[in-house]
């Protein structure tokens, strides 16, 4: 019996544009506060925590925010819903060394949002954003298909590193399909 060979999510590299983004372009290229605009456009808005414990982040992630293979972080991961329904899911790594100082207080956000706290603070600089199509098969397509209960599909994500000082925090935000109903 022969093994099925899925793609590597590694081949494909993360973009300064999301291409082809067609109708999620406004929501992926806005540099603002998701969080902010989440707020605006549904009259409920809700972060319901999933997953929060030290782990290894995933292999795209490590040199972005300068972790070596065997460190661990904190990794976060969140639903945002608007009107109760998920409309994005959000994948962060914290490394231990930047929970310190002004963001020590990050290990007990709980049900707040991640990006209400990183951007009420002036000192906070954010990289420029970087896009994908995930392919069913990345980690994070895997994660979200598994607390949703359904079947891997291709969703388009952005990610970015907000700095303050040495401390760095890696954000991914993956755009989920109610968003757009």
């Amino acid at each position: 019996m022969r093994a099925t060979i899925y793609p590597s999510f590694r081949n494909v590299k993360w973009l300064k544009n999301p291409v082809l983004a067609q109708v999620l372009q406004p929501w992926l290229i806005d540099n603002s506060s998701l969080t902010a605009r989440l707020k605006a456009h549904y009259k409920d808005f809700a972060v319901r925590p999933i997953r929060q414990q030290y782990a290894k982040a995933f292999r795209d992630e490590f040199r972005i925010i300068g972790l070596r293979t065997n460190q661990h972080a904190l990794i976060r991961e969140v639903f945002l819903f608007g009107n109760n329904q998920p409309v994005v899911f959000a994948h962060s790594v914290l490394p231990r060394a930047s929970l310190r100082g002004a963001w020590s207080g990050l290990v007990r956000l709980g049900n707040k949002p991640l990006g209400a706290t990183l951007f009420a603070n002036p000192k906070v600089k954010r990289s420029p954003l970087e896009y994908k199509k995930l392919s069913p098969y990345h980690p994070i397509s895997i994660r979200v298909a598994a607390h949703m209960q359904i079947a891997p599909k291709q969703l388009w994500a952005r990610r970015s590193v907000f700095s303050l000082n040495c401390a760095k925090i890696l954000v991914t935000e993956v755009f989920l399909p109610k968003l757009l109903e």
